[in-house]
């Protein structure tokens, strides 16, 4: 579950919602049909693959809650989609009397298919990035936590910085 939820960018953060879509997408019904068939294959329990997107989902909930916690707003962390890919794995694991590779394939197959198409529509229905950054800035540190830019460039036209450069060559 871990690996699973790591792979690609499990929390849609609404400023590179779409960027993460891309690698999520692709990692994520990878990891969702590998994972799944794994433990449905050392339990022989067809519901495995939704039980384990379950926790996913539940554990990108608790993510969620943390970062509104810190002052972001609800809009900042999406929670992706996975029970309804898992459950149709589940029954291609059912249909396919328990034969792994029948169910790898037109099980990874649905997943492949229907987990993008889940999370995009998923990610059409959020805020606007733009909208959320401007009307809720992210916290901000203290002043004296606070970084300072380096002054790069800042004194080029000082007679000691010209002659510092000079001595240096």
């Amino acid at each position: 579950t871990l690996l699973t939820i790591n792979a690609g960018d499990y929390i849609f953060y609404t400023d590179w919602a779409w960027t993460s879509f891309v690698v999520f997408s692709i990692s994520q019904s990878t990891m969702l049909a590998v994972g799944a068939i794994y433990y449905m294959l050392f339990t022989g329990v067809p519901g495995t693959a939704t039980y384990y997107a379950t926790i996913m989902t539940i554990y990108t909930w608790v993510a969620k809650g943390a970062w509104f916690a810190l002052g972001y707003p609800m809009d900042f962390v999406t929670v992706p989609i996975w029970i309804p890919s898992a459950m149709l794995l589940d029954l291609t694991y059912w249909a396919t009397r328990r034969n792994k590779h029948a169910a790898i394939i037109i099980g990874g197959t649905l997943i492949g298919l229907s987990l993008p198409m889940f999370n995009m529509i998923n990610l059409l229905l959020i805020r606007d990035p733009l909208e959320v950054a401007f009307k809720y800035p992210r916290p901000t540190l203290p002043p004296y936590m606070t970084p300072t830019e380096p002054q790069v460039g800042k004194f080029y036209n000082s007679p000691i910085a010209l002659g510092s450069g000079a001595g240096a060559v």
